[in-house]
């Protein structure tokens, strides 16, 4: 994964996590805590779908063809969203219980 790869990934997890946050207002973070987790889970996201070879190395030899840029902010805002999901009910589970 080359540096512009990461970057597009880490944005595309930032703006997955706010989203997510939007959609789910008992579980959000914050819009601050929505982007760290985001940012976290794009580029996690990102290292996953490459290495299951379908990431931007899939769409077009890592580059910066617009397949490539598209399946990175894809495969940075799952990644940011499902974090987000993640860590929100985590977070939820235990403001019950205490």
């Amino acid at each position: 994964m080359n540096i512009i790869n990461l970057v597009i990934s880490l944005l595309g997890g930032a703006a997955g996590g706010n989203v997510a946050g939007n959609l789910m207002k008992d579980k959000s973070l914050g819009t601050l805590g929505d982007s760290i987790v985001g940012i976290l889970g794009g580029g996690i996201g990102g290292a996953i779908l490459q290495s299951l070879g379908m990431g931007a190395a899939a769409a077009g030899g890592g580059g910066t063809d617009i397949g490539s840029i598209i399946a990175n902010v894809v495969g940075g805002g799952v990644g940011g969203g499902v974090l987000m999901a993640v860590i929100g009910a985590i977070r939820g589970a235990m403001t019950k219980s205490a």
